[in-house]
């Protein structure tokens, strides 16, 4: 049974469960908006491939910065946008592709976007067929943002229930006397010498540690109480 064990870390089956079946309901909302897009632009799909994507980070991981609602919606148009403009100024496909993936990693890292699933959208923006290169920036602001506008609807209206922040908000710092002293340039310290990217929010990390200090010091009070008695 450990094998069917959540790798991500506070993960539960309920939560599990529950996101399946809210990122089923919220990509089938997606399709059919995109379905109203077709009469504007019939030779578009209904839904782009990236959005199956998006649903797993805005249904099974919430509180990641990369499932919130701009990095979202900004990420995948910015990633079409992007793609397309590259498109038309490079004929060969396979040069394009790269660039543009490349290029849309860029774009959304300058405008705090970041979103894996818009790297598939630069990519469905170049290889979709020339019914999508033609249309020319209408593709990503269309259809791309509907679907994506959708789905993110569909994720707020999920997460009402599900009892997880969405759009997430850390809970406030917790401020407590008997912490041994850890201090947020501290936090942001570690972090810069690893060298590594995290997908956690700041503030998320420094209330983990917090609270694991203090269960910390409150089970060895608990242990301290024990053996005086003993």
């Amino acid at each position: 049974m450990r094998l069917f064990v959540p790798l991500l870390a506070g993960a539960s089956l309920r939560d599990r469960s529950g996101a399946a079946a809210g990122a089923a309901f919220g990509v089938l909302v997606a399709a059919l908006t995109g379905m109203l897009v077709r009469y504007a632009f019939p030779d578009f799909p209904f839904l782009v491939a990236p959005i199956g994507a998006s649903a797993v980070l805005v249904f099974a991981v919430p509180a990641s910065p990369l499932a919130q609602p701009w990095p979202v919606f900004g990420g995948n148009v910015v990633s079409g946008s992007v793609a397309v403009a590259v498109a038309h100024a490079i004929p060969d496909p396979a040069l394009a592709v790269g660039l543009a993936v490349g290029l849309a990693i860029m774009g959304m890292s300058i405008l705090r976007c970041l979103h894996p699933p818009g790297g598939a959208v630069a990519i469905t923006a170049i290889l979709g067929g020339d019914a999508i290169v033609k249309a020319g920036f209408a593709y990503p602001v269309t259809l791309v943002a509907a679907n994506s506008a959708a789905l993110l609807a569909m994720g707020w209206v999920y997460h009402r229930f599900s009892q997880h922040s969405y759009p997430h908000r850390p809970e406030p710092v917790i401020e407590t006397p008997i912490l041994s002293g850890l201090l947020r340039a501290d936090i942001d310290q570690a972090i810069a010498e690893s060298g590594e990217t995290f997908d956690i929010d700041l503030d998320d990390l420094e209330n983990l540690l917090l609270r694991a200090e203090a269960i910390s010091a409150e089970r060895q009070r608990s242990e301290s109480g024990s053996d005086y008695s003993i």
